[in-house]
């Protein structure tokens, strides 16, 4: 059963150039056709966009007036002169991120060189974490990080790339004394939600956040009790209506969507956040707890001439 939640509410508020374009990006799903149209000529080209009229920009798109305006209230700019502006911003600071660096717009092509693959590659990456870092919502991952902190257990759901995901955050928090466990089967999750009641957690990580696989354990688990977290690049998602605390990724489409790279960065990097915001809580616990599991694998490494061992991953 979905809940309707304050920290679902719209995606946007964080008005920096960096945020814009993934703020257009990840409210794709929630627009009307025609608003899509206006979306969809915006990302094509933002500075273009940037120096049109409003009705140059719904002839281009196909539509009207009312509805660029009305697009330009879903994506939480209240007029016009500001979304041109914004955009504009958002131009400029993609031309000083891709421009310096020479990288090449859009997604892999098959005449790309490997220098040209690795340049689209870390831009985009850069920029999911960027765009991530700019849109997370502090207070929500505050009160995550304070329901992870004092939870009695954490159980993670994750399926395909996002299993990925949710295996190094069971990691993190098992090596640190949580009682923590990962899940990547539906019947294997929807069984450990039966176990689950009121100060417990449940983590539901996907991208898309309509995987039924984790939607399903999430909202098994919020009618047990638990606190319920979803970690998505869409805070209007199934999964974010059926969550207590949404964390949002703001993850490019390209390259290579189907490998779920730029995703995967992404989804890592609010881990990191939230996992670092846990430990810190018992930061000498957490520091003894680090010191213990490193040297329960110590002896296993085999020394390096002249260097000091790494700490164990």
């Amino acid at each position: 059963m979905a809940r309707s939640k304050s920290t679902c509410a719209p995606v946007a508020q964080d008005a920096s150039p960096a945020a814009i374009l993934a703020r257009i990006r990840t409210s794709l799903p929630s627009l009307a056709p025609s608003e899509g149209r206006v979306a969809d000529a915006v990302l094509t080209d933002p500075a273009q966009a940037a120096e049109l009229s409003i009705s140059a920009l719904a002839r281009r798109a196909d539509t009207s007036v009312a509805t660029v305006m009305r697009f330009s209230r879903a994506i939480g700019i209240p007029n016009y002169p500001q979304l041109r502006l914004a955009l504009a911003a958002a131009a400029a600071h993609e031309h000083a991120l891709g421009g310096e660096r020479r990288v090449p717009a859009g997604d892999i092509s098959p005449t790309d060189t490997l220098s040209e693959i690795v340049g689209k590659v870390v831009y985009n990456e850069v920029r999911a974490l960027e765009d991530s870092g700019a849109g997370l919502d502090i207070d929500v991952l505050e009160r995550a990080v304070d329901a992870v902190a004092g939870a009695r257990r954490i159980d993670v759901f994750g399926v395909g790339a996002s299993a990925f995901v949710g295996q190094d955050l069971h990691q993190k928090l098992h090596r640190i004394g949580h009682m923590a466990f990962i899940w990547t089967d539906r019947h294997a999750a929807l069984t450990a939600t039966a176990l689950l009641g009121p100060g417990d957690v449940a983590v539901a990580i996907s991208h898309s956040g309509e995987t039924e696989d984790t939607v399903e354990p999430l909202q098994a688990a919020a009618e047990r009790g638990a606190t319920t977290i979803a970690l998505t690049n869409f805070a209007r998602s199934s999964l974010a209506r059926s969550a207590d605390l949404v964390l949002t990724t703001r993850a490019r489409d390209a390259p290579f969507r189907s490998g779920a790279t730029v995703s995967r960065i992404a989804q890592l990097a609010v881990v990191d956040c939230l996992f670092v915001g846990v430990a810190q809580r018992s930061f000498d616990a957490t520091t003894a707890a680090l010191h213990k599991t490193y040297g329960a694998v110590q002896r296993h490494r085999r020394p390096q001439q002249g260097h000091r061992t790494p700490p164990a991953e």
